[in-house]
């Protein structure tokens, strides 16, 4: 089974202070134990040599039937074992052990009458140096690690916040906001050291730079192409009001017609798109709004009041927004189709096909329809665009019994 780990458990400032403290653990290991075996060796070293250089003089005045030294005795009980049994064996050697409580350094040796003759050395000093290095050692290690800790942690933090901010700018630019950049001020001089951070912010606000020169670009070429093709619409509309009835005059007004209503649209994007459209607020019945709408389009749809409200909007945007809403779920989808008013949320529901997997995931695209429908993908465009100027949110879905449902919340 996979264990879930909490979320800021992956981010890199918690990588970077557990690597961080990892390693600061291993090394202090590491050179505590190269420390403490070395010291240890150097004392339990000179113990030995000791205890041996009194071993050997405890034998010379044995064996001369000289009386022994305080430190020096045959058969001491305070012998260990190993050592003692290494003694009778005809062997001589050390050991670190016990003698009245307190650690000594233990050396034996064999003698006459299958005896064992030990010296003891007192290894008290050695010892308390030893666990007095032990301490230090755990304590500068522990204060070793909290400070590299710190410090690293200090230093990824401000890596981290700059990657952060560089995230969140990357964010408000695929949210629409071109104008958004980074500004790393290393970026900007050119003393600074360039990191790989500011290389990265660097980029983005280049692309972002880029972006917003090319849809300016495209905006201006919109809006010039609409305003160029309205003078001639304006006369081919004349002229063709003039034509003697007939069929193919009624063709002709129709398609006039059709290219005058894309032409006002492309239009009506290009002032959306340049963000400087104004609100002229009033207080509004939904309720009211959304059965003026159903009139106005002269289709067969129904209106339900769930809960009507009086909300600050401007009505023309608004009717705008429902209008084109009401018109895309007749052209599109199948009746019945209703408009829901909820509060501040009205819902315009069809029970056709639904909407495209890609509009519901991103949102309608310009002169984009699927299934050989009619229009330009304009229609809902412009609704998106209204709902921002307005304040409100327009989201679109599929009914789980069929139908596309858009769903306009008003703040």
């Amino acid at each position: 089974m996979r264990l879930a780990l909490p979320r800021w458990s992956g981010t890199l400032a918690v990588k970077a202070a557990v690597f961080i403290t990892v390693m600061c653990c291993a090394l202090a290991a590491l050179l505590g134990v190269l420390v403490h075996v070395s010291v240890t060796n150097q004392t339990v070293g000179e113990a030995r040599d000791l205890a041996l250089s009194r071993l050997r003089e405890a034998t010379e005045a044995y064996e001369a039937g000289e009386m022994l030294e305080w430190d020096a005795g045959v058969d001491p009980p305070d012998l260990p074992a190993s050592l003692r049994t290494l003694a009778l064996a005809g062997d001589r050697g050390t050991m670190v052990g016990e003698h009245r409580g307190r650690p000594a350094m233990w050396a034996a040796g064999p003698v006459d009458g299958n005896r064992a003759l030990a010296v003891e050395v007192d290894y008290s000093q050695g010892a308390r140096t030893i666990a007095g290095l032990d301490r230090a050692i755990l304590w500068s290690s522990a204060l070793a690690i909290t400070t590299t800790l710190l410090v690293g942690a200090f230093a990824v933090t401000r890596v981290t916040k700059r990657l952060h901010t560089t995230a969140r700018v990357a964010r408000r630019i695929s949210a629409g906001d071109l104008d958004a950049r980074v500004d790393d001020p290393r970026t900007k001089d050119a003393t600074r050291p360039q990191d790989e951070v500011a290389a990265v912010a660097a980029a983005l606000d280049t692309m972002a730079g880029s972006l917003q020169g090319k849809l300016l670009s495209e905006q201006r070429f919109t809006a010039d192409v609409a305003h160029e093709l309205r003078t001639p619409l304006t006369g081919l509309h004349a002229a063709a009001e003039l034509l003697p009835p007939g069929r193919p005059t009624e063709l002709v007004r129709d398609r006039v017609a059709a290219l005058r209503t894309l032409t006002e649209d492309l239009l009506e994007i290009s002032r959306l798109d340049t963000g400087r459209e104004t609100v002229e607020p009033a207080t509004e019945r939904l309720a009211a709004v959304a059965e003026r709408v159903v009139r106005a389009s002269g289709t067969d749809t129904e209106v339900v009041v769930v809960r009507d409200l009086a909300v600050e909007t401007d009505r023309r945007r608004l009717e705008r927004v429902l209008g084109n809403l009401v018109a895309n779920a007749h052209r599109h989808g199948h009746g019945p189709v209703s408009v829901t008013v909820d509060g501040a949320v009205v819902t315009v529901r069809d029970h056709g096909e639904g909407f495209p997997e890609y509009l519901v995931s991103h949102g309608p695209q310009r002169f984009r329809t699927e299934g050989g429908a009619r229009g330009h993908g304009l229609g809902l465009t412009i609704a998106v665009g209204q709902a921002e100027v307005l304040g409100a949110r327009l989201s679109f879905s599929n009914a789980e019994d069929g139908g596309a449902v858009a769903t306009l919340t008003l703040r």
